[in-house]
């Protein structure tokens, strides 16, 4: 096998020459093929967007009655004006409704203070100035009752007229109090009627929202709240915008005041548009918030309700690099907005992942009202696919596997940012009706390994298939939606004219680095054929490169032929997306063959690991005394590590997995819980710099747990520590601080000999005597502390210092 080189400018305009006629090709050929319906659930709106999230249409109705105090009125409005910034798509539409009633001549049941608005930047900024218009209650012309049929009717009408075609269309309803309507004449005579008029006209409006697909998520707070009237409108309204998503049903809310209500609508709201929220920080400038975004976001809002505009925010990236207001940098794109009202948010396009920091400033006398810090965020994944073989015949059994990764090109592997994920690929082409195809992460049949996000599933080409075909996936999982990104290739009537397999050698590299691999072809034909190796869904941070880009392969001929995949220095640390494609130019630019990068990509050395063997060759030479003090200050280093502690998963008392410690430096522990929801979860470590993951750590004389939504516990003796999904985390062996051994556990250095020798251990532990099952020695004679015993000791060792090197050591 041959690698073709060409130089010189003629070699280049036939390399464009060819990349165009490629292009061209594929493209016709994308244009021809149909891929069919996909699966009922998988299927995108017909004006959905290639990528971003999907606009939502809605509208935040709050109660303005007399029943609302000022400080609570304050509170709505900031909640009206949160979920207007926090909205994460720049297609969207909101208004809100202020609402009352009308009891005699100048009142009015409903005030619109923001009509509907599109959520980009300008919109965005108009939402937070006109709610606070709610509490203006001078000019509002309210009456004060609480008139929900009117208020409904208003909020309907306006999604209605010059809606997004295909959003989804919200309501979101604030309330302190029930329906109202005894002292509205519009109700009829008496109160007797008019509460029963109203009653009627409610239901008639939640029959309406129903037929035109528009969710009603109430949220009461306050004394009085009519549940059971909350629930009516909830379950009365459109029931199926995220049904298949948990939580993501319209339902009620009841906080205990008006201080939460910001935190509960801002929940709903992620569950209406089948988004989610990440909890932050809170405190009083000047000081600094925290909110985590994990690594499948890729299109986010991080909201601050900090209620003073005199109160300024500086956003942080993971990197502790200050991000601009307005822009791009890093691959993301900012969009601040509502800087000069009580709610501001920076929209985030491609957010880097992690840990988020927001420094809030403020001058003399707007320093006590506390600020707190969200993150609402959705991800858009690219569901890679890939077929095996590439060509297949009529009739053949085929692998197809699935990878899924983000814009930026983060490739998911944690399981548990996909709690829920449904994935499925579709099989289409000509001669045959379209295939759906269940894929599967479970371990069984092609999956090679359970919760490593990458599926798999085997399917049939139908016999009657006569040309081409192509491949799509598709996925569905709370706060996740996903692209068809096709797989294009044709069926073949016999041996393939080349078969192409590739494998990599390496797994690992430093940015700047690079891996090798090789790829092997197979030419059945009579002619040579010429083959393109290129990267396809890789990241552009990566800066990927792939050497040699052809090579040509002989009639008849099959050999290795080795190539190297090289990354860029500022090839973000992670697994790298992508997978490499071997094309046949020969043969139309057809696909033979194809595999995913799997490769992660680690920091790069430090200077100590590039030169530790000059450093301790250096100290060898100095002095003895030099080297003693180096020799504790290393035994110092290891004192409360966590090596030797076995972490043991249960659920019901039954042992799921267990992950044992290693590294004598070990001081904090970074592990996951692959799989929980699932009957077969485990263990498996993480790297420290891994979001999302326990952290496991000794403090004091004992261990504390810092879970991934944060916080920490203590791990208490010989009990279990409660996970998610019923999992229970128990911990044991391992060694504590300062203990001293002896026998097969003796301290290094020290002499062996049998568990009732006499020595300086005998004086140092205390008493001999038998021993007890909790390691302490018995109640025998006591040693003189000089290493001396006055009587015999017991089966409990030398003064004590026997027993079990059990869980109760760890601490």
């Amino acid at each position: 096998m041959n690698t073709t080189h060409r130089t010189g400018p003629a070699a280049a305009r036939t390399r464009r020459g060819a990349r165009r006629a490629a292009v061209a090709a594929l493209t016709a050929l994308c244009a021809t093929v149909p891929l069919g319906p996909p699966p009922a659930w998988a299927a995108p709106s017909p004006t959905a967007p290639a990528v971003g999230p999907t606009p939502v249409d809605f509208s935040v109705v709050v109660d303005a009655s007399a029943s609302i105090g000022k400080d609570a009125l304050a509170r709505e409005a900031e909640a009206a004006a949160l979920i207007g910034q926090g909205e994460i798509s720049d297609r969207s539409r909101a208004g809100v409704i202020g609402f009352g009633s009308a009891e005699k001549e100048g009142q009015q049941p409903v005030r619109e203070v923001c009509p509907p608005t599109v959520v980009d930047a300008a919109g965005r900024q108009r939402i937070s100035d006109c709610a606070r218009r709610l509490t203006d209650r001078a000019s509002a012309g309210l009456g004060p009752g609480t008139d929900f049929p009117a208020a409904l009717t208003q909020a309907l009408t306006r999604l209605r007229e010059n809606g997004t075609e295909g959003a989804a269309k919200v309501i979101f309803l604030l309330t302190d109090g029930k329906l109202n309507v005894e002292d509205s004449p519009a109700y009829g005579a008496d109160p007797a009627a008019r509460r029963q008029e109203g009653e009627k006209r409610l239901r008639e409006v939640l029959d309406r929202a129903r037929r035109e697909h528009v969710q009603i998520w109430p949220l009461g707070f306050g004394k009085g709240i009519d549940k059971k009237a909350l629930q009516q409108m909830a379950d009365g309204g459109y029931r199926n915008g995220c049904a298949e998503l948990p939580g993501a049903r319209p339902r009620p809310e009841v906080v205990d005041g008006a201080a939460d209500v910001d935190r509960a609508l801002q929940g709903a709201f992620a569950a209406a548009r089948c988004a989610r929220v990440e909890q932050g920080t809170s405190g009083k400038p000047p000081g600094e918030l925290e909110v985590t975004i994990p690594p499948i976001a890729t299109d986010g809002s991080i909201t601050v309700t900090k209620r003073d505009p005199r109160v300024t925010a500086a956003y942080y990236d993971p990197k502790g690099r200050k991000v601009p207001l307005q822009g791009e940098s890093d691959g993301s794109r900012f969009e601040v907005s509502g800087q000069d009202g009580p709610v501001e948010a920076l929209r985030v396009k491609d957010p880097l992942p992690g840990k988020w920091r927001v420094k809030l400033s403020a001058p003399e006398g707007h320093r006590d009202q506390p600020a707190t810090v969200r993150a609402i965020w959705q991800g858009v994944l690219r569901s890679s696919v890939t077929l095996e073989p590439s060509a297949p015949r009529p009739g053949e059994d085929v692998v197809v596997r699935m990878r899924l990764q983000t814009r930026r090109g983060v490739v998911i592997t944690d399981p548990g940012q996909l709690a829920g994920v449904r994935a499925a690929a579709q099989l289409s082409g000509d001669g045959f009706e379209p295939v759906d195809v269940p894929l599967r992460d479970d371990g069984e049949g092609p999956d090679e390994r359970a919760g490593d996000v990458l599926y798999g599933a085997t399917v049939t080409v139908p016999k009657t298939a006569t040309g081409a075909l192509r491949l799509a996936g598709a996925i569905a999982a709370p706060g996740v939606t996903g692209d068809r990104r096709p797989y294009d290739t044709r069926v073949s009537s016999g041996p393939a004219p080349v078969a192409a397999g590739v494998t990599l050698e390496g797994h690992d590299v430093h940015p700047g680095g690079s891996v090798g691999g090789k790829l092997v072809a197979r030419n059945n034909d009579s002619r040579p054929h010429t083959l393109r190796l290129g990267l396809a869904d890789q990241s552009t941070a990566a800066a990927l490169r792939i050497a040699p880009a052809t090579v040509t392969v002989a009639p008849g001929a099959q050999q290795p032929v080795p190539f190297t995949v090289s990354f860029g220095d500022g090839a973000p640390p992670g697994d790298a997306g992508g997978r490499i494609t071997v094309t046949d130019r020969t043969d139309g630019g057809r696909e033979v063959g194809s595999a995913f990068l799997t490769v992660t990509v680690t920091p790069a050395p430090t200077w100590w690991d590039r030169w530790w063997w000059a450093a301790v060759g250096g100290a060898g030479l100095l002095l003895a005394a030099t080297a003693v003090i180096a020799i504790r200050i290393w035994y110092g280093g290891v004192q409360g590590s966590l090596q030797g502690l076995v972490l043991e998963l249960r659920r019901e008392g039954s042992t799921l997995g267990e992950l044992k410690v290693r590294g004598a430096r070990t001081k904090t522990f970074c592990f996951a819980v692959d799989n929980p929801s699932s009957p077969r979860p485990g263990l498996r470590r993480r790297d420290v710099r891994a979001a999302q993951s326990y952290r496991l750590q000794r403090k004091g004389d004992g261990l504390r747990l810092r879970v991934p939504r944060g916080g920490e516990q203590p791990v208490p003796r010989g009990a279990p520590v409660s996970l998610d999904h019923d999992l229970e985390l128990f911990v044991r062996g391992g060694r504590g601080p300062g203990r001293e051994r002896t026998g097969r556990q003796r301290r290094p250095g020290t002499a062996p000999g049998p568990r009732n020798t006499p020595g300086r251990f005998t004086g140092r532990f205390g008493r001999g005597g038998t021993g007890t099952p909790d390691g302490r020695g018995g109640q025998g004679p006591a040693g003189d502390g000089g290493g001396r015993r006055s009587g015999p000791a017991g089966p409990g060792g030398s003064g004590g210092a026997g027993g079990s090197a059990g869980y109760d050591s760890a601490f």
